[in-house]
């Protein structure tokens, strides 16, 4: 049975599938404008379309050029359907992964545009509650929009609910959210942004919220000039922090225009633009023809000549009518650069997320939690004929010389973990880690080539589960130099568990019609000499790895396997 579409719209692609909906990046069959929209099923639970309806009611009251527009809640029988605005960016959660620390100038205008459209929902009764750079787009025009108003709530209600790393004291106390819950949201990012380290970082929630709720706050590893915007925002006590977003935007200017002279703003944009640049060339939003006329003119060197460089208009359109493309209008509140551009329209999506055109420079962003990231597209190649392989929900064809099997042989080990071995040669096995006893050695061991597909990994002390799991780390199944050196089974691999070891490569990609994590990573090959002690041996080898959150899957591939990433690409799922 064919799923339920909005009839105005013609969807291009679904860009992600949970269990209670799904998301799809489509066009207004008449204008062509771009837009995400959200589906939830006619046969949704009732709290799954109370907070549909929510969402709607809370992102519908705010309208401000630094946050992303609701354009539509459609209710029908077969189902209902948020239409949101397109917005031209990538994360700020990406930017930060990619780039590391921010200079001042951009941090503080990540700061003061966020806190613009903090505003505009404080003043529409709103508390945004989950400020975190997943829920913030920068735009490639070095400009920004607040994104998520999902678990948003009226000012005075109580609840827990929020990302911890960022929640303000009185969320961790189930207090009343208020403006000020978001200024401290806001500020631990812009010292996330100054710094590249978050402001309190714990092994375990209670710890975290003992940080949150007692510990001082680290204005020392800013610079001097913007201590003071830390201290204020993330004090304690919410009486103490500054009374609104508007107020604490007005101090941030006084402070800015103090330290770092009158055209900060400019040299923030300008920075933020060539950040995002940086990661906008490996989306082809033209290639799925959502290019509006202009957009392509949004790029880091149009910034960088002095200008904002802001994209060409493209899907502001207006609540009830979703087709309406149009620039908005100047920003209220604080002068400076940001009121002058802040209405300028982009191309991005807001609630979804997705694909874009490395020649114009553009990229589309895809807020669908629990995580956020651009998209790469695949090159369209050739199904690869051969046999089919199953691992759970997922099939793939692969060639017929390629063998699967199940890393099931001691009872009680995990279901789901699959080694296919590829053709080639081994390595001698001389030296190396052995395996636990009754673990399978192929996790282990990696003298011959071949990859591997994990639904529940182990952990370093032989139990199991995704706690030791970090996307931005190598992945080994010890916290150690364990497993062989591909093509040199003498000596080991180290890095995998380390944080000292940053991807070569960050990127989704596609796992058929769902996008995965993509990492790649250089690793060393050294010399084992004891516990722990080791000597460089020369050999260095890729690590590269497909994460998908839901449904767990970790595809790890040491040997560079001849055109896997083309054969995941055409997954099929079940």
């Amino acid at each position: 049975m064919a799923e339920w579409r909005v009839s105005e719209f013609e969807e291009v692609r679904e860009l992600g599938r949970g269990a209670q909906g799904r998301v799809a990046l489509a066009r207004h069959a008449r204008t062509g404008t771009p837009v995400a929209i959200k589906y939830l099923p006619a046969g949704a639970d009732p709290a799954a379309k109370a907070a549909f309806r929510h969402e709607a009611q809370m992102l519908g009251r705010v309208d401000d050029p630094h946050v992303a527009r609701l354009y539509r809640l459609v209710e029908h029988e077969q189902g209902t359907a948020l239409i949101m605005e397109a917005v031209e960016g990538v994360s700020l959660k990406r930017v930060l992964a990619e780039h590391g620390a921010l200079g001042p100038e951009a941090s503080l205008l990540v700061l003061k545009g966020s806190l613009r459209g903090l505003a505009a929902a404080h003043a529409a009764g709103v508390v945004h509650r989950d400020y975190k750079p997943a829920n913030v787009v920068v735009r490639a025009d070095g400009l920004s929009k607040l994104i998520d108003f999902g678990i948003a709530v009226w000012a005075g209600e109580s609840d827990r609910s929020g990302t911890p790393i960022y929640m303000a004291p009185e969320q961790w106390r189930g207090g009343p959210a208020t403006p000020a819950t978001d200024v401290y949201a806001a500020t631990c990012v812009f010292y996330e942004c100054v710094t590249g380290e978050r402001p309190y970082r714990a092994d375990d929630r209670m710890a975290l919220m003992g940080q949150h709720a007692t510990a001082p706050v680290p204005a020392d590893d800013v610079p001097e000039p913007l201590r003071t915007l830390v201290l204020q925002g993330m004090a304690k006590d919410p009486s103490h922090r500054p009374p609104s977003a508007a107020h604490f935007t007005s101090e941030l200017d006084r402070i800015a225009v103090a330290s770092y002279g009158p055209d900060w703003e400019q040299r923030g944009v300008r920075a933020l633009a060539v950040a995002a640049a940086a990661l906008a060339a490996l989306f082809p939003l033209a290639a799925a023809g959502l290019v509006p006329a202009g957009a392509g003119a949004a790029t880091a060197g149009a910034a960088s000549a002095g200008t904002a460089g802001a994209a060409g208009t493209a899907g502001a359109g207006t609540a009830g009518t979703a087709g309406a493309a149009g620039t908005g209008g100047a920003a209220s509140g604080s002068g400076g650069f940001l009121s002058a551009v802040g209405g300028k329209a982009g191309v991005a999506i807001a609630g979804a997320a997705v694909t874009g055109s490395a020649a114009a420079g553009v990229g589309v962003y895809a807020a669908t939690r629990p995580d956020d990231n651009a998209a790469v597209a695949a090159a369209p190649t050739p199904t690869p004929s051969g046999q089919r392989m199953s691992f759970g929900g997922l099939s793939v064809t692969v060639p017929t010389a390629w063998r699967r099997t199940a890393l099931t042989d001691v009872p009680g080990d995990p279901q789901g973990n699959y080694w296919v071995s590829t053709p080639g040669a081994c390595s001698p096995k001389t030296i190396g880690q052995a395996p636990p006893q009754g673990r399978d050695a192929r996790i282990w061991q990696n003298n011959c080539p071949g990859f591997l597909v994990i639904s529940e990994p182990w952990a370093n002390d032989g139990e199991t589960g995704w706690n030791r799991f970090r996307l931005n780390q190598p992945w080994g199944p010890e916290t150690e130099a364990f497993r062989d050196c591909p093509h040199h089974g003498d000596l080991n691999g180290i890095g995998a568990g380390s944080d000292r070891e940053r991807p070569a490569r960050s990127a989704t990609t596609p796992l058929g019609t769902r996008q995965a994590e993509y990492r790649e990573f250089r690793l060393r090959c050294v010399f084992m000499t004891g516990a722990r002690q080791f000597q460089p041996a020369g050999p260095s080898y890729v690590q590269r790895y497909w994460y998908l959150a839901q449904p767990r899957l970790l595809i790890l591939d040491e040997w560079s396997t001849p055109d896997l990433d083309k054969i995941l690409a055409k997954a099929e799922w079940s």
